[in-house]
């Protein structure tokens, strides 16, 4: 099964950087693509992409999840997220290769479970991707061997009540311990979300990953 996603392609010569969004519990590709103009600025001739996570969301009659919520055990939750795992980097493999790009020009772009996905994901894909920037989630692999050692921002509201905040300062601790380089930055007050403030200084974050 590929993954269908919503695209908002470089108008001009061939791309140069692919970002990707994943989206949170419930929603879709549409949820997050409309954040690509913050973005587009910083980062020059790239394409962004969305891809509908693969199932039904349990709880929604229309949104998608890369994994089931119902059951919070850490080990059903770890599970789940490795079953979605093949869609996501079949998706990835196939937008690189059709744009003749590599890894080091991907950038992934989380929030909530797709934060999730998108950690576990960079960290076992060979060849390490330019970066991971992730809104409001969490790690969920610490026992992880990470093939890969991207560079990542964590964002995440203090306020948070869905994900709590003290699980930006976890995912801290455990991607640290596996030699990664790992930024975070707390927003003050904010919920489950993503504001301006954290945008302006993920789209820095991402120029920089790409100007090294």
């Amino acid at each position: 099964m590929s993954l269908e996603a919503i695209e908002r392609n470089y108008p001009g010569e061939s791309p140069q950087k692919l970002v990707v969004f994943l989206h949170g519990y419930g929603a879709d590709g549409n949820d997050l693509i409309s954040l690509a103009p913050y973005f587009e600025t910083a980062l020059k001739k790239a394409d962004f992409v969305s891809p509908h996570a693969p199932f039904p969301c349990d709880e929604s009659p229309f949104g998608r999840q890369w994994f089931s919520l119902l059951n919070r055990d850490p080990s059903v939750l770890q599970q789940g997220l490795e079953n979605a795992l093949p869609f996501l980097n079949d998706f990835l493999d196939k937008a690189l290769a059709s744009r003749q790009l590599s890894d080091s020009d991907l950038c992934l772009i989380g929030f909530s479970q797709g934060t999730m996905m998108a950690l576990s994901c960079a960290l076992q894909r060979p060849k390490a991707c330019a970066a991971v920037l992730g809104y409001s989630g969490a790690f969920l692999s610490p026992q992880l061997e990470p093939l890969s050692k991207p560079p990542v921002l964590l964002i995440h509201g203090t306020a948070d009540p869905v994900v709590p905040f003290k699980a930006m300062a976890k995912a801290h601790l455990d991607l640290q311990k596996l030699g990664l380089t790992v930024e975070t930055t707390e927003r003050p007050g904010l919920q489950h979300g993503i504001d301006e403030e954290g945008l302006n200084l993920g789209a820095s974050f991402l120029k920089k990953c790409f100007d090294r």
